[in-house]
């Protein structure tokens, strides 16, 4: 074995970072480093690509200095990712025709729309167990070939390769222009509307109606691979050849890190946006309210298990907009004091559909509002209203899974960023009626990732070995009376009605 740790390359949507676990899920180092939040125009969010790249070679070098271990004191690398932000390169160059099109980009609209009025709106439901939204990766890479010229006479030549960002992070660390590896997994590709559940394969049907070539494609892989995707590079980062083995979107990196592998298990991710999964198994459960079906992990030769999962596109995201266009707060962890000022929401709902409704409504024409204003609002109403504005989200994603499962939470297991909280996981506890848990690794996406890379190359023997790594740190349990409870929620349900029919499509 090459060494004692396991490294996760965690490349988010505000941030990228390494993180460095021992065999008992301990973080032995961590660093982490923003990058840039591109507005080109309104509904369009962009990054650039190379600048991911250089903050992942930043961090993964930062956490081997502050633990002080080499490369080859790595035993394998697992990545895990913003999910649907779509990248368009040169394999030649390794050069961008682009910026990346973040997954809350917006401008596919009108091609969503024209797929939603050719009735391919089941279609993609039965094959790829999605909704048509501007969400997913395909329209993207539908938009860039139809406008970016030479993407289209490169893609022929077989010049341009297309992946979300688990597939450029493969590519640069296995030696990007000098023999890099083109590869995805099930997770990363089942969020793209190209890919068919049941094959786990890109469906040439839906290809075809995208008017994409499949030469442009990654090759599906499990998402814990001991076939490995390739090694790292001795003149990358690492300055080794490290296994480079596991790879899964984030949403289900923290499903796994969550050691939530038993049917029926859930959790719910607070980043930039908020992500509910539950393990369906090895089962294809189609959603009847709402939900996304998705592919949530394939370990080896094993089977695919699959998950129902509730997306929300703005729930962090709406705190950094207090901070960075409103200037309320300097930074996003001051919301919770300027919230406590209050002691309630004044009567105001913040329903933060910047990017359209998702989950469970899908909603192209919804955008943000906030209603009940009166004279008595004061900032700490609002930033109040804002973190209630993410539990309330919660609400709605826990109801439409209830209602596809039949299983009725018993409680919820929480990570991610906003989870220290207090305010937050409070009210998410009183406004869902159930506890919620933190665990002891609030980072789990991390841990995911590291689990699956660690499995690829027998550093940890079976699934059933991380599940005794779970511990649990905090638990909230609900104190609000399911009078209020109710009351406040109808509340919020007129306040997303009014957020509906707003944008208008021609």
């Amino acid at each position: 074995m090459a060494g004692p740790y396991v490294m996760a390359i965690d490349q988010g949507t505000t941030s990228t970072r390494a993180m460095v676990f021992d065999r008992e899920s301990n973080v032995i180092a961590l660093d982490q480093r923003e990058h840039r939040q591109i507005y080109p125009q309104p509904g369009w969010v962009e990054h650039d690509p190379m600048e991911i790249w250089e903050r992942t070679q930043e961090v993964v070098r930062n956490a081997l200095a502050k633990s002080n271990l080499t490369g080859r004191e790595i035993a394998a690398i697992g990545i895990t990712n913003q999910r649907e932000t779509t990248i368009v390169w040169n394999k030649r160059s390794g050069k961008p025709y682009m910026n990346a099109i973040v997954w809350q980009d917006t401008r596919t609209d009108q091609i969503c729309t024209q797929l939603e009025r050719q009735g391919y709106a089941q279609l993609y439901r039965e094959r790829a167990g999605l909704p048509i939204s501007t969400y997913f990766s395909g329209p993207k890479l539908q938009w860039i070939l139809e406008n970016v010229p030479e993407v289209r006479r490169d893609a022929e030549r077989g010049e341009a390769l297309f992946g979300n960002v688990d597939t450029w992070e493969i590519w640069w660390l296995t030696g990007g222009p000098d023999g890099g590896v083109h590869v995805t997994d099930v997770s990363n590709a089942s969020r793209t509307m190209l890919m068919n559940l049941r094959t786990l394969d890109w469906d040439d049907e839906i290809l075809k109606i995208h008017g994409i070539p499949r030469q442009m494609l990654p090759q599906i892989r499990p998402s814990s691979d001991p076939q490995l995707y390739g090694k790292t590079t001795s003149f990358g980062p690492l300055g080794a050849e490290v296994p480079v083995c596991g790879d899964l979107g984030d949403q289900q990196a923290a499903l796994v890190g969550q050691a939530s592998l038993d049917v029926g298990m859930a959790k719910n991710t607070y980043g930039t946006g908020s992500f509910l999964l539950l393990n369906t198994g090895t089962e294809i459960v189609p959603s009847k309210s709402g939900l996304i079906t998705t592919a949530a992990y394939k370990f080896g030769n094993g089977p695919c298990i699959y998950a129902l999962e509730g997306s929300i596109a703005i729930t962090g995201a709406a705190v950094q907009w207090l901070r960075d266009n409103l200037g309320l707060i300097k930074t996003s962890p001051e919301v919770e004091e300027l919230a406590r000022t209050v002691e309630d929401n004044g009567g105001i709902y913040f329903v933060p559909y910047f990017s359209g409704a998702f989950a469970p409504y899908w909603r192209l024409d919804a955008r943000g509002v906030i209603v009940g204003l009166t004279r008595f609002i004061n900032k700490g109403h609002i930033a109040r209203a804002t973190l209630e504005a993410t539990a309330y989200q919660t609400r709605d994603v826990v109801e439409a899974m209830e209602a596809d499962s039949g299983i009725r939470l018993a409680e919820l297991r929480v990570d991610g960023g906003m989870v220290f909280n207090e305010l937050l996981m409070q009210f998410q506890a009183d406004i869902l009626g159930v506890p919620t848990v933190r665990p002891v690794i609030a980072e789990t996406t991390s841990l995911g990732a590291a689990y699956a890379a660690g499995l690829a190359v027998g550093y940890w023997n079976s699934p059933e070995e991380i599940r005794q790594y779970w511990k649990e740190d905090k638990r909230w349990q609900p104190q609000m009376d399911e009078a209020r409870r109710e009351k406040l929620y109808a509340g919020w349900k007129k306040a997303v009605e009014r957020s509906f029919g707003w944008v208008e499509y021609s």
